[in-house]
């Protein structure tokens, strides 16, 4: 079966609102569900291509403090 799995979390996210895009975020971390993490990484790709070298140094900084806490904790 050919099944490309970042082109059908794209079409089922299509029409959504900003309001629905941060529900489904939200849903998915706080269920933690492993089946999950492909969608989050299909919306983290989407994001990173939409920022500028700023906003994306950003995104690095706070998921460098995130793993930093993660590992210290």
């Amino acid at each position: 079966m050919d099944l490309n799995l970042r082109k059908a979390i794209l079409s089922n996210i299509a029409a959504n609102d900003q309001q629905q895009l941060e529900e489904t975020i939200v849903d998915a971390i706080q269920n933690g569900e492993e089946k999950m993490l492909p969608g989050l990484g299909v919306l983290f790709e989407l994001i990173w291509k939409e920022s500028d070298e700023t906003e994306k140094k950003e995104m690095i900084d706070a998921l460098e403090q995130g793993v930093k806490s993660i590992n210290a904790g």
